[in-house]
């Protein structure tokens, strides 16, 4: 991988890996779609300008409406809401790590989308390490969900492992900021209303806009730009191997301000989710470049030059 797809990749891992936290504080006094929406709107917000200064964003949703819908519904518009409602009875952590199984789901994604990638034994190695790592992490963490909160983070991990092979397959051109800007006008104008009758009756704690804050500028308006781009740089199922490192972010990001105690197991589990992302991004077996055999057999013509036929 380059060092642009690494420090994309490393952004990324850092990145969505405090969402899970500043979730968990907005949920707790805002309705999901109250917190869907704010960071959609506020994304939305600081990204439009550029995007209209790029030119051509009305000719790009018209000439791609159909893909970027189904992007904006599969990324954003389910996975979001579904996430955040799952928080309202799962901890930060155990979200985190449950959507640790982006990739794997995405290998098997992207087999029936017929875009499957190399993955080589080093890579496959790589995945099954970095699962194991999260395993380690996942078990002493699987508390306190119901069947409908583990429910709504599978159909999230689903949304987050299809999503990018449609980016990568269908919106490989369309210039970043014109992509994820309109999704994420239309998902902040389906959330509207539900946003408006569920308005707390009270202004919020500063706690709460601030993690409104981080969620709409970091994890939203800087994190989809990083993502996206990430994609164009490593590819659909390489992009999701991020989901290896979020776990870790946020059982650190639990320890550093919820106090929870980094154990043994948590740091040999950050190890193995390293080591596995450095194996499961490396670049796949080369393809055989040879010319076949027909391709560089030379014919004799009469005037005895040779020729390739």
């Amino acid at each position: 991988m380059t060092a642009r797809g690494w420090f994309l990749f490393s952004l990324m891992g850092v990145v969505w890996g405090i969402p899970y936290l500043l979730i968990k504080v907005a949920v707790e006094d805002l309705s999901p779609a109250t917190v869907v929406f704010a960071r959609c709107a506020l994304g939305a917000l600081l990204l439009l300008p550029f995007a209209i200064r790029q030119g051509g964003l009305v000719r790009t949703v018209r000439a791609h409406w159909a893909p970027m819908l189904a992007f904006a519904c599969i990324e954003i518009m389910g996975p979001w809401f579904t996430l955040t409602d799952a928080e309202r009875h799962l901890s930060s952590s155990t979200a985190g790590l449950l959507i640790a199984g982006v990739p794997i789901v995405g290998v098997i994604a992207a087999r029936f989308f017929g875009d499957a990638e190399v993955l080589g034994a080093r890579r496959i190695a790589g995945l099954v390490l970095g699962l194991a790592g999260v395993g380690v992490l996942t078990v002493p963490h699987l508390t306190g969900g119901d069947a409908r909160s583990l429910a709504e983070v599978l159909l999230t991990v689903i949304g987050y492992a299809t999503a990018p092979l449609i980016a990568a397959r269908r919106l490989k051109d369309i210039p970043t900021l014109q992509l994820i800007t309109p999704c994420l006008i239309l998902t902040a104008l389906v959330y509207a209303p539900a946003a408006v009758a569920g308005r707390p009756a009270a202004m919020p704690s500063a706690e709460v806009l601030a993690a409104l804050a981080g969620l709409g500028v970091i994890c939203t308006a800087v994190a989809f730009v990083a993502f996206l781009e990430l994609i164009k740089e490593v590819g659909p199922t390489r992009s999701t191997v991020i989901t290896y490192v979020n776990p870790a972010v946020a059982v650190a990001a639990g320890a550093a301000f919820l106090d929870e105690r980094l154990t043994a197991g948590v740091l040999a589990a950050f190890l193995l989710i390293l080591a596995g992302s450095v194996l499961a991004t490396a670049a796949g077996p080369k393809k055989d470049r040879r010319p076949v055999a027909w391709s560089t057999r030379q014919t004799s013509r009469a005037d005895g030059r040779v020729e390739s036929p």
